[in-house]
């Protein structure tokens, strides 16, 4: 009873040391701003203005207000009156006091005073990439973060493979407004960065819907659960009602192709007295970027690395088509993306919100072009009805093409309610992604006959094939409680539930039966079916402020999948400000875990791919719990686990000069990979070759450094000049244990998790502000990363040299509503340039020979298809300059 009766002693006495501040947040123009972040200074106390711009906090006597909006320069007021009305006037530069709500179970703080590295970007820093979409805008801004289109990779093209921290794109959690955004269908299969992982659709998110950015440089798990080891990724969306916009988007690269037309409306109402809307719509069309190599004739008529083909009849077709008709670089898309983000204020304490998204995309691309000398009439003699007009003559070839369509949705509705000072959120999210597959212009090659004699296939086949596709769909329920209990101390806590369907779709039989479609097998009905699971996991976060400066924060999480086990995980974090919160240090140390993805669980196909000197060859996934893969010895798959350090500084000399710098070393236990094609022996034996699977090989380390410094409002003229440098620096990326026994992992699979993104990347940005002309130039370095192609000999390796990427924007206010952009990304038109490296003597001596070094060139690159990146890919696009003309008109 003493210790109740202490505690409401306590509770009372700073209840009567606050008192009630109230008022209205507006733009310089005289609109409400609603979402508007106070925060009492030094304190972790903080409201948001509603739909009308009110707000109103209890602070203590002597208190200082701090007043934050994302593209608003940020006001300081005194608690001096009961009543304080503030007038935000916008500003181009982030917004250091923005108080950012990633990476905290407890309530927000602003990302200055926070205990974890973490970045925020504006709408506009966005959109003044001139990129197309949001994944390659986060490329030229954030240093760890990569993407780059693969030359030709099937299903891939439908979606990127991203990271952070060349991590991969699995280990990187994406929210929607703090809220898990489903994954994609797609489990990436090919050689290409990104091997046998998935992740979300982050390029199918509309830029212009967005808010802000707010990327967590920390591992993550204690908070979210799962697939946070590299970072967290939350995308806030815009929720404003007053300021509509149109904006009409037109591009094309230097070479003329790659034509790009977009159209986007971002604009948003009040809902009855106290609701709002915010929707956006867009639509966009790009054409294909086509840029292949010039094929060598005599590789091509070569049977060790090409066709075995006459000389002859190959250089007749040369002449013609000096890249044998390939076409690769980016694919045709389509998109149309709808987005809407709301609430409604119930009561004083009471509030629902929702936000839903639909994206349909539509990606035509083309498998490499088969050649008259390839697939031969002396073959297959139907071929010339089915590609020409029944003459030897009118044969020229085919060439498959492989169309996709994606489907993608997410949908959160939502309660708040803040009940004695407990403030409790109540959430269900739905999500889902499908991809369905069509190949045409192809044909079924396999000389089955039916009871009469007669072929089922080959003259007899289709040329158009469905092969199926995937899909992924996933429910969470979230309930999130949490409060602070003093000026020291807040506390979380909560729970989440989920359940997961990964779904593979049956093609059509034509597309699978014998070697099936060519270019691209469909899925057999014994590979077809559909799998689920569900965790719960339960978490909870305690923050005590040991002084003004000095703050502690733990996290404890427990989750429980109905597939594999359980796991616990933990975090601490801890920050502390000095020189009147000028200088900060953070660090943190965590554990956490990565389940494996349902896609890895359960795929199982036949897969087409380029093998060095064997052309296409079809090769199998057997997924983990096949008989064949009990059969084999091949355990289940179990989580990743994963430790995560990270020690950094912020400082905030000045009102314009700020600067991070932050190290991180990540080690993951278990990492879950796609191994090399292995051949061998059943236990009944019975033979196989060709197959690959899924396993926890090995254990692996990651660490580096990254570093953002921004000086802003230096006076020119009568402009104003900003400068920011962001870098990312890898120490260390590699695998720290044996290869598990059984499993087969080669140097072209270990150059792809670990050497094929940049080691390190800096980007040099200015912004100039003068009168109605606003100029931004941005040089992005990209250092240099290493493959080991498969095929290529293992004495040697292929090198990109580092190259520096130089983007620039001018933009002009023609009136107050009125906004034109012209964007030139890669002005001076800089592509990726590869070399062999020699491991060794044996190396140095094959570099020596012309001879020698050209069959190696032309190994990985198909004979020259793609000597411009080679057929993994490159560390940024092989584009070349792209021309980006925009209009915005705010109404």
């Amino acid at each position: 009873m003493k210790k109740i009766a202490f505690l409401l002693l306590l509770n009372v006495s700073f209840l009567f040391a606050q008192k009630e501040i109230s008022g209205v947040v507006k733009d310089n123009v005289g609109n409400a701003l609603p979402g508007v972040n106070i925060i009492e200074k030094g304190t972790r106390n903080f409201v948001s203005t509603d739909i009308d711009g009110a707000y109103k906090i209890s602070v203590e006597e002597g208190a200082t207000l701090v007043f934050s909006y994302v593209g608003f320069a940020s006001v300081e007021k005194a608690a001096t009156s009961s009543n304080i009305d503030v007038s935000l006037s916008a500003d181009a530069g982030q917004n250091l006091q923005e108080v950012v709500v990633t990476g905290t179970r407890t309530a927000p703080r602003s990302n200055t005073t926070s205990a974890l590295p973490i970045d925020v970007l504006t709408s506009k820093d966005l959109t003044s990439t001139g990129q197309v979409t949001f994944d390659k805008a986060l490329q030229y801004k954030i240093p760890s973060f990569n993407v780059v289109q693969t030359p030709v990779n099937d299903a891939t093209s439908l979606l990127d493979p991203y990271e952070i921290r060349n991590m991969g794109p699995s280990r990187t959690l994406i929210l929607i407004n703090g809220k898990r955004k489903n994954l994609s269908s797609l489990l990436y299969v090919q050689t290409s960065p990104g091997r046998g992982e998935t992740g979300a659709d982050i390029s199918a998110i509309p830029t212009d819907a967005i808010e802000r950015v707010e990327i967590l440089r920390d591992g993550a798990s204690a908070q979210y659960g799962s697939d946070a080891i590299a970072g967290v990724m939350n995308i806030i969306l815009k929720k404003g009602t007053t300021d509509s916009a149109v904006t009409v988007r037109s591009g094309i690269t230097g070479k003329g192709d790659g034509e790009m037309l977009g159209v986007s409306l971002n604009a948003g109402s009040t809902v009855g007295d106290k609701g709002f809307i915010n929707y956006t719509v867009d639509f966009s069309k790009v054409n294909q970027a086509n840029r292949p190599g010039i094929v060598d004739a005599a590789a091509e008529a070569d049977p060790n690395i090409g066709f075995g083909a006459d000389i002859n009849d190959v250089k007749a077709f040369l002449a013609k088509h000096p890249d044998a008709g390939n076409i690769n670089g980016s694919p045709e898309t389509a998109a149309a993306k709808f987005l809407i983000n709301g609430g409604k204020e119930l009561s004083e304490t009471t509030s629902m919100y929702y936000n839903a998204a639909y994206v349909y995309k539509k990606v035509n691309s083309f498998a490499n072009y088969r050649t008259p000398y390839w697939r031969t009439l002396a073959d297959y003699p139907y071929l010339k009805d089915f590609f020409g007009d029944g003459t030897d003559a009118s044969y020229q070839g085919y060439v498959p093409t492989f169309e996709g369509d994606l489907n993608d949705y997410n949908a959160t509705l939502g309660y708040k309610a803040v009940l004695n000072g407990w403030n409790s959120d109540f959430s269900v999210t739905v999500g889902g992604n499908t991809q369905d597959y069509t190949v045409n212009n192809s044909h079924n090659r396999s000389d089955m006959v039916d009871a009469n004699g007669e072929h089922v296939y080959q003259e007899n086949s289709p040329i158009t094939f469905k092969p199926g596709g995937t899909g992924f769909h996933h429910v969470v329920g979230n309930i999130d409680i949490s409060k602070v209990l003093s000026d020291k101390i807040s506390i979380g806590f909560g729970s989440e539930f989920r359940t997961e369907t990964f779904e593979v779709v049956e093609g059509d039989k034509a597309s699978w039966d014998g070697s099936g479609a060519d270019s691209f097998a469909g899925n057999r009905p014994e590979n077809s079916g559909k799998w689920n699971r569900y965790n719960i996991g339960v978490y909870g976060d305690l923050a005590y402020d040991i002084s003004k400066d000095f703050l502690v924060n733990g996290t404890l999480r427990y989750e429980d999948y109905s597939d594999f086990g359980s796991s616990t995980v933990w975090k601490l974090s801890s920050r502390y400000k000095f020189l009147d919160d000028k200088i900060t240090l953070r660090g943190s140390v965590s554990t956490g875990f990565r389940a494996p993805t349902l896609h890895q669980i359960y795929t199982q196909k036949s897969q087409y791919s380029f093998v060095p000197g064997e052309g296409i060859q079809v090769s199998g996934i057997i997924n983990n719990v096949s008989p064949q893969a009990r059969q084999l010895g091949i355990p289940n798959l179990k989580a990743e686990k994963s430790t995560n350090i990270s020690i950094g500084m912020g400082a905030k000399l000045s009102r314009n000069f700020n600067f991070t710098i932050d190290y991180y070393n990540i080690k993951v236990k278990d990492r879950i990979v796609l191994g090399d094609k292995q051949g061998g022996f059943f236990p009944n034996g019975t033979s196989y070759s060709g197959l690959a699977w899924f396993s926890n090989s090995f254990d692996s380390r990651t660490s580096g450094l990254d570093v953002v410094a921004n000086y802003n409002n230096i006076a020119l003229g009568t402009g104003k000049l900003g400068f920011s440098l962001s870098g990312n620096v890898t120490f260390q990326n590699e695998r720290i244990s044996p290869v598990r026994t059984g499993d087969s992992f080669s140097q072209t699979l270990e150059s792809l998790m670990f050497t094929s993104r940049p080691e390190t990347k800096w980007i040099l940005g200015a912004d100039y502000k003068i009168g109605k002309f606003d100029f931004l130039l941005n040089n992005t370095y990209f250092g240099k990363t290493t493959f080991n192609q498969d095929g290529l000999a293992t004495d040697l390796k292929t090198e990109f040299i580092p190259k520096i990427v130089t983007d620039l924007g001018v933009s002009f206010s023609a009136t107050k509503k009125l906004t034109f952009a012209l964007n030139i990304n890669n002005i001076l038109n800089v592509l990726p340039e590869w070399k062999f490296v020699a491991e060794n003597a044996a190396g140095a001596a094959i570099m020596a020979d012309p001879v020698k070094i050209k069959e190696q060139s032309n190994l990985i690159t198909f004979n020259g298809r793609y000597s411009n990146t080679t057929y993994d890919g490159s560390h940024f696009s092989q584009l070349g300059t792209m021309w980006n003309l925009s209009m915005n008109y705010r109404f």
